[in-house]
């Protein structure tokens, strides 16, 4: 293993699991340099079918520079609807070429209208909107542009298929998009949140400068840290930053123009500017950053992914994924007794079963044995319970587990070198890519 990224370290990504020089490179020079389709794991009646019982229209869409929530945002515009009519299965890149379902309530196949650089193709009608996770993965073909060493790669493909076995597998980190890749900060944010310190949540999101951001933002974010002059550092804070803007303006408004100091109350309002969804995103980014943790902790130790150890907690295999994708069912699970570790281990080697870390919440029974010191370990680090995920205003989180390694079937192409692979719902594409270009994970 070597060390990862610094970048990556502050998010608990501490290694790369290969020792062999990265390619380099870099990826999105085009849109059409990342294909993503999703692998569709929801079905519906015919378009002719009655609306009256089906009133949602499935589509089909493939998108190029399209973000998945602008996209949703001008369709419902065009066809005069809320935008909570339309719904999708996964959020997608808009550096991209992607393939993806969505639904929109309440309309005819007639209605849909033209939308630059989207392609719309009807399935059909459902009784109820897509939510997200409707989905059992993703297929991805990317493009590496003008990688310095190619030639690595087909190394840096052996070292990954010994540790996955027959497939190529990785450790199922959470990767870097989750927490910010020029600006890493939504864990920092959700773990203040966790501990109720609402003044830390919002100065950590407010304030706290990186030196990858423009340098008027830096400024303005170390004139809030030195200063918590809200009015002034309202003045400074550059406008394409609306949503600290917004945070910064309740401030101002509720300490009479900073004639009083904010309160902890104060500082809970302004983070209450925020949407709900991203709030609770801050949440899940800071139980992902304790989970990248435990996974870097369990290589350094030795401990194998592939199969459990005594104390390990295994999910089973969703036996609704399509063939040839593993895909775990984490609501599945068992704790893994000493005299069921051989019985365990031979589910895993035919991928109906996966060793599991938390996603730490009010609910999580931790592992025992090693697996348990890491997990307790990790958590005593942070200063942390499973209790402290009950936090007010609907963010608490009864937590869940994932498995620990994502397998997949590679493609390797050279000249151009490209990559085609499925990776099943959840897990990131940029974890896998990372271990090959080995780059700024804000290249990826």
């Amino acid at each position: 293993m070597r060390q990862a990224h610094p970048v990556e370290r502050a998010v608990g990504i501490e290694y790369y699991l290969t020792d062999e020089d990265g390619t380099g490179g870099h990826l999105r020079e085009e849109p059409e340099d990342f294909r993503v389709r999703e692998l569709e794991q929801f079905e519906a009646e015919p378009v002719d079918a009655p609306a009256e019982k089906y009133p949602h229209l499935l589509v089909r869409v493939t998108l190029r520079r399209w973000d998945t929530n602008d996209f949703a945002r001008e369709l419902a515009n065009k066809l005069g609807i809320s935008r909570e009519r339309v719904s999708w299965a996964g959020t997608k890149d808009k550096h991209a070429v992607t393939t993806q379902l969505f639904s929109v309530k309440g309309i005819a196949p007639e209605d849909l209208p033209e939308i630059s650089d989207a392609d719309v193709e009807v399935v059909g009608r459902t009784g109820r909107s897509i939510l997200f996770g409707d989905l059992a993965g993703n297929a991805f073909e990317i493009r590496v542009r003008e990688p310095p060493q190619p030639e690595n790669a087909t190394a840096i493909t052996d070292s990954l298929r010994e540790f996955g076995g027959d497939q190529v597998g990785v450790p199922n980190f959470f990767g870097q998009q989750r927490f910010g890749s020029r600006r890493p900060v939504s864990h920092e944010i959700g773990l203040a949140m966790v501990r109720e310190n609402w003044e830390r949540a919002v100065l950590a999101y407010v304030g706290n400068p990186s030196e990858r951001e423009p340098e008027e933002t830096q400024d303005a974010r170390k004139f809030v840290d030195e200063t918590r002059n809200w009015s002034e550092a309202l003045d400074r804070m550059p406008g394409y930053l609306g949503y600290e803007r917004s945070m910064l303006h309740e401030l101002d408004r509720r300490t009479d123009g900073g004639e009083q100091p904010a309160s902890e109350a104060d500082f809970r309002a302004a983070l209450g500017e925020l949407p709900e969804n991203l709030t609770q995103l801050f949440v899940n980014a800071a139980q992902s950053s304790l989970f990248n943790q435990m996974l870097s902790k369990r290589l350094e130790r030795g401990l194998p992914f592939d199969e459990p150890v005594e104390g390990d907690v295994v999910c089973f295999a969703d036996n609704d994924g399509p063939e040839g994708l593993e895909l775990p069912d984490q609501d599945r699970t068992q704790r893994v007794s000493a005299d069921r570790v051989a019985s365990v281990r031979r589910h895993c080697e035919r991928g109906r079963a996966f060793v599991t870390a938390p996603l730490v919440g009010t609910e999580t029974e931790l592992g025992e044995g090693e697996p348990g010191e890491i997990e307790r370990e990790v958590l005593a680090a942070a200063n942390l319970e499973p209790s402290d995920f009950e936090i007010p205003d609907e963010y608490t989180s009864t937590g869940t587990r994932r498995a620990i390694l994502v397998r997949t079937d590679l493609e390797l192409r050279q000249d151009p070198l490209a990559l085609s692979f499925a990776l099943p719902r959840g897990s990131y594409a940029t974890v896998l890519l990372r271990e090959y270009l080995k780059s700024d994970p804000e290249q990826l």
